[in-house]
């Protein structure tokens, strides 16, 4: 299973879920299916933007943990 720690990236960065949306341009509801691992996939363009804007690298936001699965 894909985790996504997007929240944890934004809380040592300081930025609100409405501050990264803005800057993303993606409506705050999407940003919120992402942080709770509720989507079924991003798009490399968005995954580039989080990561510019928050200075990170994919494998900061995403983590596979075997064995689990994902709650649909």
């Amino acid at each position: 299973m894909i985790i996504v720690n997007l929240d944890v990236i934004m809380a040592k960065r300081k930025i609100s879920s409405q501050q990264l949306a803005e800057k993303l341009e993606i409506t705050p509801a999407n940003l919120s299916i992402l942080k709770t691992n509720k989507g079924k996939a991003i798009r490399f363009s968005t995954l580039d933007k989080i990561c510019e804007v928050l200075e990170c690298t994919p494998g900061d936001i995403l983590e596979y943990r075997e064995g689990e699965k994902k709650n649909d």
